[in-house]
Formats: C-alpha cells, structure tokens, sequence
C-alpha cells in the first residue's frame, strides 16, 4: 500500500491537530480504563466462566498505512475446533454471552489498551482484516490514511447494516474533513447507537458479511 499521510495530518489539521488527538485518545483511553475497570473485570470474569480461556480475542488487522498491528476485544464466540458447534458458520459459534456484549459494545473495551499503545485512535475507521489490503481501490485505500478507530463516521452512519462500499465511503470522508468537532459529534453519536443497539448486524449474518462477499 502507498504510504499516505500520518495521523490527522491526513485531513489537513498539520502536526499540532495530530498531536491534540493523540492527547485526547491517551486521557481517553486512561480515564476510560480506570472509570470502566470494574466493567471490564466483570465481562473477564463472564467470559472466563461461560466461554474458558483466552479470554481475550487478538486478531492481526490492519493499521495506519496498512501496517498490521494485534486488535484485543473480549471473546464472543467458542473456539472452531469445539465439538459443541458446528464450526462453519459464525452464528453457531456465538454464545448468548457473546451476543450480548456485541449489543452493548462491550467487547471492544480492550482496545483501549490499542488506544494507550498509539495503535488505535478513539475516532477513526474501524480496523479491519490484512487481507482485506489487495482488495481496496485507490479511493478505498485512503481510509488507511489515518489511525483506526473504536469507533468512526462509518459506525454511526450504519455500523454493520451498510455496505462495505458505503463504509468505505463513510471512512474516507472522515479523513478528509477530519476536526476534533467531528470527533465529538461521532463519540456522541456512537453512545446514543449503543444505547438503541442500531446496526449491530447486516441481515442474515451474525455481524456483517466478508469484504467482496456481496459482489459474489
């Protein structure tokens, strides 16, 4: 992938945007850790109960520029190799538990820790799979441009009930009128989306159906 940009410098907002939003996602993600610490030990110890170790999820995704970093969320699903489930589908594999904290956005909690490590942003396109890289096309490609996110434009437009043609869309309009107005306006707008648990999946799947799926 070509280089682009680093950081909210993409949209324009220069060295000292970039650093205001890298400041506002560590005090972010510090107070969003301490504040939700007992949250986060009681998803942990759900999880552990009803679902065993790990309890984390760490999956490669892809980061600024397309570099690969490891993105942590709270498991959701049982193992594929379990002889309770048939491993084929997603849906077989998420447990009640499982789908409760997806409601809730629960498991993505962990990736404050991303947020503390300079990984992730707050606010910013959702980090998706590495192989998903060959696929984009050079508009596409942009939404690279700046840090992943916990959440993005794309999330409240949508979420999971769009198409990948329409996030993308969503993603690289955000990096290019990027502000830290936007970003409130996208925090707030995800609370009120978690509190209605609007567009946590695309019909007839368990979230959402893979990149190029539906061109098949």
């Amino acid at each position: 992938m070509r280089p682009g940009p680093v950081g909210a410098a993409a949209a324009g907002a220069g060295p000292v945007g970039a650093a205001c939003k890298r400041l506002l996602d560590i005090a972010g993600a510090v107070c969003g850790l301490v504040i939700l610490s007992p949250v986060i030990g009681a998803v942990a110890i759900a999880v552990r109960a009803s679902m065993g170790r790990p309890i984390l999820f760490r999956q490669v995704r892809a980061g600024l520029n397309g570099r690969p970093f490891t993105l942590y969320k709270f498991r959701t699903m049982l193992e594929s190799s379990s002889a309770e489930i048939d491993p084929s589908t997603d849906a077989a594999r998420l447990t009640k538990l499982g789908a409760l904290l997806r409601s809730l956005s629960l498991d993505e909690l962990p990736q404050l820790w991303n947020v503390l490590k300079g990984e992730m942003s707050l606010i910013g396109p959702r980090p998706l799979l590495m192989e998903y890289l060959p696929h984009y096309s050079a508009e596409q490609s942009r939404r690279h441009w700046m840090k992943p996110g916990i959440t993005g434009l794309a999330q409240i437009k949508g979420r999971n009930a769009v198409t990948w043609e329409e996030k993308f869309a969503w993603d690289v309009s955000y990096v290019d009128h990027w502000s830290l107005a936007l970003d409130l306006r996208i925090l707030l707008a995800t609370i009120a989306k978690v509190i209605k648990r609007e567009g946590i999946s695309r019909e007839g799947h368990v979230t959402t159906e893979k990149f190029g799926a539906e061109r098949r």
